[in-house]
């Protein structure tokens, strides 16, 4: 899709597939109202967050038990070894338990769409005043792409990112795969704006990607760049 899209009933039959999609979302939430001020992307409660707690937690108190076994030693080498090592494990997976347990039960949103623009919420523990937003005047388009990831049960997972510039759009439409997942990465200088504006689609969100673009042309007509299949 190369302009944004203005009449339903003419749209060419080559739209993307995002587009049409986005449009039976919109027609399902009733576009002739008003959207809501703010919408609000969740992480839902998951048996595997569950689980990523519990493995933490029981890492923590295993790194405990070192310490604990290094105090019942005495002074010696040996005992300072375990109580070092536990110390070092108790601070890394406490650090992690805190993080992981922050986001299941935390709630926090991970991705917000106001009337203003695009709210990435700042990750628990971290304040609220570290959010950043880009605004609707600054996207010129939104891109669903696709890439492998082998902790995912399908070993690839779907992204959605916010492009801010003329040239990352014309990238997002033309380059071949191997450079599209550029877009994703935030070491790429070439594409770093968009990086910071690229959001993995977990499936354990409340929302599907299908409703997030609709929801987004809900408060700005942005063109959709789906790429997830070719």
């Amino acid at each position: 899709m190369n302009e944004p899209r203005t009449d339903p009933e003419t749209e060419p039959e080559t739209e993307a597939v995002a587009e049409t999609e986005a449009e039976d979302v919109a027609e399902d939430l009733d576009v002739a109202e008003a959207p809501e001020a703010v919408f609000q992307v969740r992480v839902r409660m998951t048996w595997r967050g569950v689980g990523q707690v519990l493995a933490f937690l029981i890492l923590v108190l295993a790194a405990a038990g070192f310490v604990a076994g290094g105090l019942s030693r005495g002074s010696g080498t040996a005992a300072m070894v375990f109580i070092v090592l536990g110390a070092l494990g108790f601070a890394l997976f406490g650090a992690g338990l805190l993080a992981t347990a922050g986001r299941v039960l935390g709630r926090r949103p991970v991705l917000e769409l106001t009337p203003e623009g695009v709210l990435r919420p700042a990750r628990w523990p971290m304040p609220r005043r570290a959010d950043r937003t880009l605004p609707w005047s600054r996207i010129e388009a939104m891109t669903a792409l696709r890439r492998g990831v082998p902790s995912t049960r399908r070993g690839e997972q779907d992204y959605l990112v916010f492009l801010p510039s003329a040239e990352l759009v014309e990238m997002a439409r033309t380059a071949d795969r191997p450079r599209l997942i550029a877009l994703t990465l935030t070491d790429v200088p070439a594409t770093a704006e968009a990086a910071a504006w690229c959001f993995a689609v977990e499936p354990a969100w409340d929302a599907s990607l299908k409703e997030i673009v609709a929801q987004a042309r809900r408060r700005a007509l942005i063109p959709v760049i789906d790429r997830r299949k070719r």
